[in-house]
């Protein structure tokens, strides 16, 4: 039964690697065919040709890895601050962050795209960047993980005379990996797949990134959907490589971090 679950789960992904394998004329005939005749792989080449997808993969690339690096670095210091440090109204101003994970992105995406245009960030790094290097799902994910290293460990090194800087770079980054690795994940997925916000802000086709890149092989004429499955191929390539290399640490740190509230 979870096989035939699993299957069907796994039927579009298995459909659309079938239909980039297929000449033209098979992957327009009805009703739709599951296997290609053979395996033409030009149509990898027709997409290279066609569209620079080496330019939208490579500002895809730069883009989700700042934001997968910044949210590491501000998500990493706002956990600690949370976990360890002692401030009045702690518990509210934690409570506040947290409830901005309530607040949908489409609410906020149009205030954003007014900030980004007054800044003169439209087709720009930092414009696709910048609004996404703070994540407070990431703050909770590491306070939660960090809430549970040994308090023994943080005795020791106040009495070696540790402050909180050389606490937090020598002690407790290095201890946090699990939690630092799945966030990355996380991160660099949710961002790769990231559709609307690009396409908000960019007009420029060098600065397109790879899923809206991926539309351009839609033509009003006719569209060779052999084609279009080959470029979603290449688009998925990337992610799902990350996927099957972080699978473990992105569930185990989820569910290491779920432990302590």
């Amino acid at each position: 039964m979870l096989s035939i679950a699993a299957l069907f789960i796994l039927f579009p992904l298995l459909f659309t690697l079938s239909s980039a394998f297929m000449s033209s004329a098979e992957s327009a005939t009805y009703p739709p065919r599951l296997l290609p005749s053979g395996l033409h792989w030009d149509n990898f080449l027709q997409v290279v040709d066609t569209v620079p997808v080496i330019r939208f993969i490579t500002n895809s690339f730069a883009v989700s890895g700042a934001i997968m690096l910044g949210q590491l670095i501000t998500a990493s210091m706002a956990a600690y601050a949370f976990a360890f440090l002692r401030f009045p109204g702690k518990a509210v101003i934690f409570s506040l962050f947290l409830s901005t994970m309530m607040i949908p992105w489409e609410v906020t995406m149009i205030p954003n795209y007014l900030t980004v245009r007054s800044w003169h960030w439209i087709d720009s790094y930092q414009g696709l960047i910048v609004p996404f290097l703070a994540s407070a799902f990431g703050t909770f994910l590491l306070r939660q993980y960090f809430l549970q290293l040994p308090r023994e460990l943080f005795e020791a090194a106040k009495v070696d005379g540790c402050g909180h800087i050389r606490v937090f770079i020598q002690l407790v980054l290095p201890l946090s990996a699990p939690s630092l690795a799945t966030l990355a994940v996380y991160s660099f997925l949710t961002n790769w797949s990231n559709y609307l916000w690009p396409l908000l802000i960019t007009n420029k086709e060098s600065m397109r990134t790879v899923q809206i890149g991926i539309s351009m092989l839609q033509f009003e004429e006719v569209t060779a959907w052999n084609m279009v499955m080959a470029g979603i191929v290449i688009m998925l390539l990337p992610s799902l490589i990350l996927l099957i290399v972080g699978l473990k640490p992105l569930v185990r740190g989820i569910t290491a971090g779920a432990l302590k509230g």
